[in-house]
């Protein structure tokens, strides 16, 4: 018993915190990605992301274990993706585009309110610690969900940007990339594992990042 106490005591509580709160703020910008990506194929007529109960803000509708797992243990995991069937759709690659760009569009849609709310709490607010450690959570989930969204728009399979891209091929090469893209997570993963595109990465979120700023009034 002696040991598991020292052991617990060894714990560094403050970095343990530090993760917790990220995993929760990735988690944030994937659920409200995936949910977004589920509502635009149910306006345009694709029952199966609500059939699937996946039409919700509830992040557990959304973990992928292994994904949480990655997260928590190599920095870098995904959310279930939101099960799209693109037959339902009267045009089926423009579609799957729209029903891809909602993911990152409401990743910049959400990193706007969170700045705004951050622009107002700085403002208005006392400068608590309470205060600040929720304004410094909801810039650092800000600052994610842009970067979340911008690494989407990357015309990698299986990344949203690629449907968008793809969209504009003839149907009989789009229906051979569509059923080749599975095999792009392996590539991204080892991309990432590698660090291959870091620097590209670093500047493409620090750019979109820096010009939301300025749209929701922050000087830089």
């Amino acid at each position: 018993m002696q040991y598991l106490v020292n052991l617990f005591q060894q714990i560094d509580l403050t970095n343990a915190v530090s993760i917790v709160l990220r995993v929760a703020a990735v988690f944030l910008c994937l659920t409200v990605h995936e949910t977004s990506h589920g509502l635009a194929a149910y306006v345009l007529g694709d029952p199966t992301a609500k059939e699937e109960h996946r039409l919700s803000l509830n992040p557990l509708r959304h973990i992928d274990p292994v994904g949480l797992l990655m997260m928590f243990f190599v920095g870098f995991g995904w959310a279930k993706p939101v099960p799209v069937d693109m037959r339902y759709f009267k045009y089926p690659k423009s579609g799957m585009a729209v029903t891809a760009l909602a993911g990152p569009v409401s990743n910049f849609v959400l990193a706007i309110l969170l700045l705004l709310i951050c622009k107002f709490m700085a403002y208005h607010m006392a400068a608590t610690a309470l205060a600040v450690a929720v304004y410094n959570f909801l810039f650092t989930t800000a600052y994610l969900s842009v970067g979340l969204g911008a690494f989407n728009l990357l015309p990698i399979p299986p990344l949203d940007g690629s449907k968008v891209l793809f969209s504009f091929l003839p149907d009989r090469v789009y229906l051979q990339l569509m059923y080749y893209e599975r095999y792009g997570m392996l590539v991204l993963l080892a991309l990432t594992f590698f660090g291959a595109g870091d620097g590209f990465l670093s500047a493409l979120f620090s750019g979109v990042f820096r010009s939301i700023l300025l749209l929701v009034g922050y000087g830089i």
